[in-house]
């Protein structure tokens, strides 16, 4: 199966391989330790996962947390552990 290139698609930072490019390719296993460990991602999770969920709030509440631009989820988060050390949820 022949794949025509999509000019669209292509830019200076990322070009389309040529045949070349694919010949003197080197695998994964032939680079650096240090190397391959950046290039497989990023290790394992340091801290548990977060949960989506669904959660209803107060639009004023919602408004203000939004208000202090990117991040606002994980200040919410921190709000509510916060709250969670001085008081018991039920």
């Amino acid at each position: 199966m022949s794949r025509k290139s999509n000019p669209h698609r292509i830019d200076s930072d990322n070009p389309e391989w040529t045949a070349h490019d694919i010949q003197t390719a080197v695998p994964l296993t032939g680079l650096p330790a240090t190397l391959q460990r950046k290039l497989r991602g990023r290790g394992p999770q340091k801290a548990p996962p977060k949960v989506s969920t669904t959660i209803r709030l107060s639009s004023d509440v919602l408004q203000a947390f939004r208000a202090g631009g990117e991040g606002w989820q994980t200040r919410i988060d921190a709000a509510l552990k916060d709250w969670l050390r001085t008081h018991s949820p039920v």
